[in-house]
């Protein structure tokens, strides 16, 4: 793009311009230290083309909505429709998030996002006593398909779409809302939406499983042949780097640690005998948005771009859907802060700028109050407006990819690739990611990287403004969300009263029918977990039947 002419002209200039101007005005001025991103990548003073030397704008940029779709996977992006606006609620009884999603919607929210508490995201029912105590506490509490029929009362499924936050029990979740669609009067083949359904991600970051990698890996891949055959238009994982940045990994790392748990889905449904045209357009992703706004941005281009190069080059894909990565981002919950909390409204602002600048497909902006609680009412609504004033005041929709062409951009565009590719091949040598998994690598990566984080913050080497700079002794008093903890009581005696009306002899004989086809390696789980769903059988009543086949993870000591 620049010919070798012209580079030497700036190299030579740029030299001149150290020597003579910049070294007198360090004199003056000294600078303040040492600039690195939040991956450690060194930041230059200046960026001119002489540090994209090679850049090629057909090939590392092209034009939105054609490979590498580097510049955005739709061809007028924001000019034709703002991305959804997905705000992550749930909490305590399914009729009170029931009455938060009429709450969103009816402030202009375009999409629901199903936040499920920690018993219902590791596969217990609410009257478990591993449950005791956290019971609808940071979302929503579901044990049956009643409290999903409560939770979208009143609304159609036919004219929304729902993102579920839900990993190991996807399949029981999903079960759940394809039946309450049809009790809707809404076929399966209309709905729209997303289930997380990535377990991979829950080995490395997170902890939420339940059974080994390998059933799990079964399970996920039972939801995509299901979903490819009978609901179309679901997406059927969003593969998650959010969880991997949150628990300290840098930039690079969550690109680089998503997409080798990516390879692996979409190995083991080509091992399955699906055809990676057909399923790999139903693919979706999650990833965070930090405080680095151009080392963000580019983080979004550099993983278009090498998604795209993937699926073209290494798995052979030949329709330009598959090529295609499509994402949500939420905001950083981890940069949060209890010190002057009001602080986090200008953290999430900058934070959902460099996702709509990277060209996201949707979008939940975290709440200030969240390093208290769960989000309040006027906090939500403070967030969903952040979103509506960037869509329609800022003027940064206005254009595709205006940040193209920055020489820092690009620059770290080109870097933060290459040193994805390089973990990538790493993962690959050790056999993939569930071999990296079990060994512990991404792991220890993850916690070293999180270790030097909180090193840099203590050493003042990383300012946060409220916590170790600018610190005010007085306490900001907000008014936060409380769960009543009288709420566990009442859903007991609710999954009581259903046990009690449901045909338990029904229930047995779906559960016996699962047990059967889980000790069979290639039947679909998929239509056996919805019967017994239909027939009331709990959440956890499904998952302790499949782990009696397939028993319970243990993860690996990695210290």
């Amino acid at each position: 793009m620049f010919n070798a002419g012209k580079l030497g002209k700036i190299r030579r200039e740029k030299e001149r311009w150290e020597k003579e101007t910049v070294s007198k005005s360090i004199e003056r001025l000294p600078e303040r230290g040492e600039f690195l991103t939040s991956s450690d990548i060194p930041v230059n003073r200046l960026y001119t083309p002489a540090e994209i030397a090679n850049f090629d704008y057909f090939r590392d940029l092209g034009f939105p909505g054609e490979y590498p779709f580097t510049r955005g996977v739709y061809p007028t992006m924001y000019r034709a429709r703002f991305w959804t606006m997905r705000q992550y609620a749930g909490f305590g009884t399914a009729e009170q998030t029931n009455q938060r999603f009429k709450y969103l919607l009816s402030q202009g929210q375009t999409g629901l996002s199903v936040a499920f508490d920690f018993p219902t995201q590791v596969g217990y029912d609410c009257d478990h006593p591993m449950a005791k105590g956290e019971v609808g506490k940071a979302g929503v509490s579901v044990s049956t398909l009643k409290d999903m029929e409560i939770v979208f009362e009143g609304i159609p499924l036919d004219k929304i779409t729902t993102s579920m936050t839900i990993n190991a029990p996807a399949a029981i979740l999903l079960a759940m809302y394809i039946t309450v669609g049809e009790k809707q009067g809404v076929p399966q083949s209309q709905l729209d939406g997303t289930v997380q359904n990535d377990i991979l991600k829950e080995y490395v970051a997170r902890g939420m499983y339940i059974f080994p990698p390998k059933p799990s890996m079964r399970l996920v891949t039972d939801i995509f042949e299901y979903c490819a055959k009978n609901v179309p238009k679901w997406n059927t994982i969003s593969i998650s780097g959010y969880h991997i940045r949150e628990a300290g990994a840098t930039a690079v790392q969550e690109i680089a640690f998503t997409f080798a748990n990516a390879i692996a889905y979409v190995q083991a449904a080509i091992n399955r005998g699906l055809n990676v045209d057909k399923f790999a357009g139903r693919l979706s992703f999650f990833f965070a948005a930090h405080n680095n706004l151009f080392e963000e941005v580019a983080k979004f281009r550099a993983a278009r771009r090498l998604w795209a190069r993937i699926m073209r080059e290494r798995f052979k894909a030949e329709n330009p859907t598959s090529w295609m990565l499509r994402f949500h981002t939420q905001t950083s919950g981890v940069s949060l802060t209890a010190q002057q909390p009001y602080n986090n409204i200008i953290r999430v602002t900058l934070q959902a700028l460099a996702a709509v600048l990277g060209g996201t497909q949707s979008l939940h902006t975290n709440s200030f109050d969240e390093a208290y609680a769960l989000p309040s009412e006027q906090a939500v609504t403070i967030a969903l407006r952040t979103q509506q004033i960037i869509a329609y005041e800022s003027g940064v929709a206005d254009t595709i990819d205006p940040l193209g062409g920055s020489y820092y951009v690009e620059y770290l565009t080109n870097k933060i690739e290459e040193e994805a590719v390089k973990y990538i091949e790493q993962i690959d040598d050790m056999g993939g990611a569930v071999a990296a998994i079990e060994k512990g690598f991404m792991q220890r990566e993850i916690m070293e990287s999180a270790y030097r984080y909180q090193k840099e913050v203590e050493n003042k080497k990383r300012i946060v403004v409220g916590v170790n700079e600018f610190v005010a002794e007085e306490k900001t008093p907000i008014k936060i969300l409380r769960v009543d903890p009288e709420i566990e009581e009442k859903l007991v005696e609710r999954l009581n009263n259903v046990k009690r009306q449901r045909d338990n002899a029904k229930v047995k004989e779906a559960l016996n029918n699962l047990r059967k086809a889980a000790e069979k390696e290639d039947v679909n789980l998929m239509p056996f977990i919805i019967q017994a769903v239909k027939e009331y059988a709990t959440l956890g009543e499904i998952c302790d039947t499949l782990r009696g086949v397939f028993g319970e993870y243990k993860p690996p000591s990695i210290f």
